[in-house]
Order: structure tokens, then sequence, then C-alpha cells
């Protein structure tokens, strides 16, 4: 079935306190959504954020984000109050968002809604954490600690705890109990904020897109709750990170610094961890989009003392055989495989394999600086596809449409006019155009985000790859989101079937 839908993150979502969060502009945007004949709005990983703010460098694959607990609904509760919120500086332009004050006013008054809250008393957060005890009692203990030792690296813990050794596990739990059970207390705030938001958007007809990475964090409860799943050495430290090799877009490549899955002890379990993520994914998501599929198939290995992505080395992945399992274990769950990059042909029968659709980027289709061309002719264009894909324009990893524009050649501008057959076709008109094709296309299903709508630059970039810092800050206004855009693309919206 024919469908469309828009990206656009969380965080990006207007109103006060610094943040896109669940609050009523969330809800807006699900009916601006409605209103504009879309079905589905796609969101960036909600995970909790670490140093570097990227959404997929988390503290825990399962947690969710504090920072995007509405605190408005915390006020209407009378669990803090309206004054002592407006007091706080959340920082002053509404299109960016300021980490550093974000960390440092957000948890505070988190916790005073904790301590009003007499959350032990409470029948269904008792319920959420039994239902959630695979995770929620390590990610807790994790952070808590982790803010005893001011926040460094778990690496850096003394090797009793870093090391989870039986007594120190209980000393800490006794001493940290308020910590861990704040911790607990967001995670339900945030768990009940977000069911809230979803069977909204589902009964407008609307589902939510999740992304999941592939990898998670060194620094993570994931990784110190079971170093076993992960290449590590004796001492617990990563034997090889995750990464891409070099291309054109990265000359040294891309070095996550992610540790890397030890397949065989996945493999083991009948990939027990992975199922469990999956089926946490189906309770916060209609569809799945995993991140970096190839690396099911091969993944790039890096040396962990390497400071570069240069000589990583291609290793071999789980294939079939981890998604047979979660197909067996989780039947029906809707996944899109993001199979972006030099693909081979070992990962286009993965995908095919699989039955996922895959991702079609139209920048790709005109920039020569793409990976995956064959000859002349890049597969990202139109006439590649076939009806089980998902069209994008670009994903958060790529510059608006408008910024691209001004970046490619000239001679892939005239290209873009050949394909289209329109020789006299502006820069100007590029974006449209480009939205148009991909509406057009057999894609069963198109996403384009926000910002493409919209019209913006390179200023609503969401995130340049192997940059630090300045990235997942953008922010639409209120006014930006308007009743003539939703027109405008219901219009387009039925002329191409998407309806």
């Amino acid at each position: 079935m024919r469908a469309s839908g828009i990206l656009l993150p969380v965080f990006s979502l207007p109103g006060k306190y610094g943040i896109g969060c669940f609050s009523k502009e969330a809800y807006r945007f699900v009916d601006f959504l409605s209103e504009a004949g879309q079905k589905y709005w796609q969101i960036l990983p909600l995970g909790p954020t670490s140093y570097g703010d990227s959404p997929y460098q988390s503290f825990s694959t399962f947690a969710g984000n504090p920072y995007f607990i509405d605190l408005q609904d915390l006020v209407n509760r009378k669990l803090i109050s309206k004054g002592a919120l407006d007091r706080l500086d959340f920082g002053d332009d509404e299109t960016d968002i300021d980490y550093a004050k974000l960390y440092q006013n957000r948890f505070p008054i988190l916790f005073q809604a904790y301590k009003k809250s007499n959350i032990a008393e409470d029948s269904d957060f008792a319920k959420f954490c039994k239902a959630n005890e695979y995770w929620i009692n390590d990610y807790a203990l994790f952070m808590a600690i982790k803010d005893s030792f001011g926040g460094v690296s778990f690496s850096e813990w003394p090797n009793d705890i870093r090391l989870r050794e039986e007594k120190a596990m209980k000393e800490y739990q006794a001493k940290l109990a308020e910590q861990v059970e704040f911790y607990k207390f967001l995670q339900f705030e945030f768990d009940r904020q977000w069911s809230a938001l979803k069977n909204y958007a589902n009964e407008k007809g609307i589902e939510i897109i999740g992304d999941i990475p592939i990898y998670v964090a060194f620094d993570s409860s994931d990784v110190w709750a079971h170093p076993e799943m992960f290449q590590m050495d004796k001492k617990g430290k990563p034997k090889a990170v995750a990464g891409c090799p070099p291309d054109a877009f990265a000359v040294t490549g891309q070095l996550w610094g992610n540790p890397l899955y030890d397949w065989k002890t996945h493999a083991a379990t009948g990939y027990d961890w992975w199922i469990r993520r999956i089926k946490k994914c189906c309770e916060l998501y209609d569809v799945i989009r995993i991140d970096h599929f190839r690396g099911f198939d091969e993944y790039y290995s890096i040396p962990a003392k390497d400071e570069t992505a240069e000589f990583g080395t291609w290793k071999k992945g789980p294939g079939m055989k981890l998604f047979s399992a979660i197909q067996k274990a989780c039947p029906n769950t809707n996944i899109i495989a993001e199979d972006l990059g030099f693909i081979t042909d070992t990962v286009r029968k993965l995908v095919n394999d699989s039955g996922y659709p895959n991702m079609k980027v139209l920048e790709f289709a005109f920039d020569s600086r793409d990976s995956s061309s064959s000859a002349d002719l890049s597969e990202y264009l139109p006439f590649f596809y076939n009806s089980n894909c998902v069209v994008y324009t670009g994903t958060h990893d790529n510059a608006t449409l408008v910024g691209w524009v001004n970046q490619i050649q000239k001679y892939e501008i005239q290209n873009i006019r050949d394909y289209v057959g329109n020789p006299n076709l502006t820069k100007e008109e590029i974006p449209e155009t480009l939205i148009r094709l991909a509406q057009s296309s057999v894609a069963d299903w198109c996403i384009i985000p926000l910002q493409d709508y919209m019209g913006l630059g390179d200023e609503a970039r969401i995130n340049i790859p192997s940059t630090l810092g300045g990235n997942w800050r953008w922010r639409y206004t209120k006014p930006q989101l308007s009743k003539a855009l939703a027109k405008k693309i219901l219009k387009s919206t039925k002329i191409y079937g998407r309806l």
C-alpha cells in the first residue's frame, strides 16, 4: 500500500524548556500529519544521550531519554511548581538546543518531581519495574553509580564495581537506593507520556517509525552489565570498535568507537539479547528502522588503539540466522533495513532474504561522492526501485535539499535537469522537484524530512557525520508548521496516490 510520512526527531519539536518533548506541541505535530494526509512519523532513537549528544550513542538501548519528559505535565500534576520551572535557564534561542543547560537544569527539577511523587506507593510503578526488570535494574544502578563518580565512564570506576563483584554491587545498591529509584521513576514517566502520545497518534491513523542503532555505546549499562556479549578483553576493554571505511564523505573513514558484538556468544543464547531488544522496540514503535543493516552481513572492525578508521577489516556478521530468530520470536514485526553506503551482493541477498523494505536516498542518486554508484548510474535513481522500499530525499545524516543543492557540482545540477526532462530547472526549483520525484516513485513508502518540506537550508541540518559538536540541535518554530504547509503536502500526497 502506497503511503508517506515525515521524518522529524522528537527533540526538533518547538516549545518551552529547551528541547522538543512529549508536550502539547508533539500532539499538534500529530494533528499536522493527519491534516497533511500522512501515515508515518519517523523519529530518531529515543534513548538517553551521552557525551556528544548523539541519539546513536546512548547510556542504554532499552531506556528512554529523560529530556523528553514533558515538564508542563509534571506542573499540571503538582509534582513541580511553575515558578521554580520558569526560573530555570534552558537557553534563549528557540531554534537551538543547549545540551549543557539541559543537563544542568533538567535533572534537579526532575528530582524534585520524584521526591513529591511518593512513587514507591504507586502500584503501576511496581508493575512497570517488574515488567522491565531484565534491563531497568542494571540501568538505574549504572546511572546512579555514574552520578556518584561525577559522570565519568564506567571504565574509570574502581575495579570491584566496574567488574560487578557481588559485594560491591550490594554495597552500591544500598548506598545509592534513592538515586536508583529516581532513575526508575524517570523511566516510568517517560513510558507513561510516550505511550499516551503514541496511542494518540495511532488513533489518528499515524504510525511511529522508530530507529534503533545497530551498536550500543561503550559507556552504557548494556556493556557494563553484559560484557560477554561484546568483543572485550579480560580487563573489560574493547578489542576492536565499529566504524566505516574511508569514502568521499570522510577521507579517514568514520570511527564510531562502539564495541563490536561477540556474535558467537549471541548465537549460543539463541540471540536472546537481540530478541529482548526487538520486543521492547515493538512496545515503543509500530515500525522499526534498523540502522546500518549491512553490518549484520559484514561489519567493519577497527583495532581499538587506532585513532582513525583507515585500517579496519571486514568481518562476517550473523546474517539471516539472527533475523530468522527474530522473525520466529517476534512474528509480524515491521522492520526497515537501512542498507545505505557501499552495498555488496551479499548485503543485497541478506536484504532480499529478510523480506524487509530497504532505503533509497535521492540525494545519493545525483551525488558523485556516493560510493554505491555503478559506472555512471546510481542504484538510488528511481527507475531502479521496486515497490518494497522506502524512498527519502535525505536522512538526518544528509544536508537538507536546499543545502545540498548548494554543495553539488554544476554537472550534477545538469544531471538532475536531464533526468526530470526540464532544461530550464533552476537551483531553487530542484528541492521541490526531488520531493515530487520521491512521491511519484514506485516505492511503497515515501518519507520526507520536515526541513525539506519547509525549504530550509543547512541551518536546519540535523547531523554531519564524523563531527563532534553542533549536531542534534535544530528545532522548528511554531509558525513554521502552518495549515498552508499541511494543505500543500496533502495535495501532492493525493496526486501521487499516497493518501
